[in-house]
């Protein structure tokens, strides 16, 4: 069982900055990636790490958003620069038993999955 907490969320104004945290039990042994949840386009993956530190990103927040993890304090970080009203969303943390860099799907494998934090962009 691995067990997640996100924080960090909250209200900001387009063009800002925001960084979210995810508390892990553990983030040597695992993979893991950030999801965002709407109601106009559902569940979509957002960056992903593998254990090793390989990165991969959803074309709509490359060169914006920055995925990063602490092993040292079990901690994975979503650096959201330059932020969009599109980006309105509730983001999710989420884990996975696995070494290598996943898929972008929310329905690969098995995810474990945090409570998530909100994130509201106005224009």
């Amino acid at each position: 069982q691995i067990q997640l907490a996100e924080s960090g969320g909250g209200s900001v104004q387009a063009g800002d900055s925001l960084k979210l945290s995810c508390k892990a039990s553990a983030t040597t042994t695992i993979t893991m990636a950030w999801f965002r949840n709407s109601p106009e386009r559902g569940r979509e993956g957002v960056a992903a790490i593998s254990v090793a530190g390989a990165t991969r990103y959803a074309d709509s927040v490359k060169g914006r958003f920055t995925i990063s993890k602490d092993d040292a304090s079990n901690t994975l970080y979503l650096q959201l620069n330059d932020v969009r009203p599109e980006d309105t969303a509730m983001y999710y943390c989420a884990a996975s038993i696995y070494s290598g860099l996943p898929p972008l799907n929310p329905f690969w494998g098995s995810w474990y999955w945090g409570q998530g934090t909100q994130v509201t962009v106005s224009s």
